[in-house]
């Protein structure tokens, strides 16, 4: 088998890749030439992917390499997905997230209408929520130029499928973290300056919305679930979560405690990280995952916590 993951060099791309190659495929890696090196987390593997330069803002680029590769399925996990950058660039956001999948479609239509296609759907498209937990059948809010784009790109990938009878999936998943998260994310902000603080390279920690409320689950898990969705007879939709919620405050909580701190000596508000608007809680029922796919969270909130300070603690401590 051959599989095409944009955005390899992303959280989720670099465990995908991982999972792949031990499910025995041929993986090909697409990423965004810059004059920085982006590969750190897929360094271990790079002498096992093939890695091409494509852009999803650039529809050549992603037809002559469709064409040349003959990939069985497509994961397309790229996206300007930092939620605060969608507001300061919106039309990139829009151009990357939401044509960007459009593209890939237009180059499987064109190229081979049986290549499988992933897209990486998002609970932001939730947003302003209208129902609690949210399912496959919850109407979408979405209250940033992110998860607008997100909402585009799900219906996109539902228009392909039911008007070219293509095999398109859209996987809506809710937070999901690990030691791979980007720093500029909160949960990962919060872990590792958790861990100098410990240390005593950092005396604060400067915080949006403590109240915000997320359903998080560990990234690892969810790529499995990618992939079973991409198994299934029947191209469809599924949400991936935990069915938990938590907090930001109960994040820093568990992250200083398990360090010995009092989380409340240390975190203070920041305006500048509070959104535009809001989303206030997002919580998924992962149970058509399960009954279909047979696919439940393995790793609990505690443990993934846990698991990402003591990973900063580490690369910092090596790092001194």
């Amino acid at each position: 088998m051959k599989a095409i993951i944009t955005g390899i060099t992303g959280q989720d791309g670099s465990y995908l890749a991982e999972f792949l190659l031990k499910k025995n495929y041929d993986v090909y890696g697409l990423y965004r030439r810059s004059s920085v090196d982006t590969f750190e987390r897929i360094n271990h593997i790079k002498d096992k992917v093939n890695l091409i330069t494509a852009d999803l803002t650039d529809q050549n680029s992603l037809n002559e390499t469709i064409k040349d590769i003959g990939p069985d399925e497509i994961y397309n996990l790229a996206a300007q997905s930092f939620v605060p950058v969608s507001w300061t660039q919106p039309a990139l956001t829009a151009n990357v997230t939401a044509v960007g999948a459009l593209r890939i479609l237009e180059a499987v239509r064109h190229i081979n209408p049986k290549i499988k296609v992933y897209q990486a759907s998002s609970s932001e498209m939730f947003g302003k929520v209208q129902e609690i937990p949210q399912t496959e059948k919850t109407p979408f809010y979405p209250r940033s130029p992110y998860g607008v784009s997100k909402v585009f790109a799900f219906w996109i990938m539902k228009n392909y499928r039911e008007s070219y009878n293509m095999f398109t999936t859209n996987g809506i998943l809710f937070n999901h973290e690990s030691p791979r998260r980007g720093l500029q994310f909160v949960t990962r902000k919060i872990t590792n300056t958790a861990a100098k603080i410990k240390l005593g390279l950092q005396k604060e920690l400067l915080l949006g919305n403590l109240d915000a409320k997320r359903d998080w689950g560990y990234a690892p898990d969810y790529v499995e679930a990618m992939w079973l969705m991409m198994q299934h007879k029947i191209p469809e939709d599924f949400v991936v979560a935990t069915n938990e919620v938590h907090s930001v405050r109960e994040f820093c909580e568990h992250a200083f405690s398990h360090l010995g701190l009092n989380y409340e000596d240390y975190v203070k508000l920041d305006k500048k990280f509070l959104r535009p608007a809001e989303v206030d809680q997002l919580i998924g029922d992962y149970g058509k995952a399960e009954k279909v796919l047979g696919w439940k969270p393995r790793v609990t909130f505690k443990e993934l916590v846990k698991i990402m300070v003591d990973a900063d603690l580490e690369k910092l401590k090596k790092e001194q």
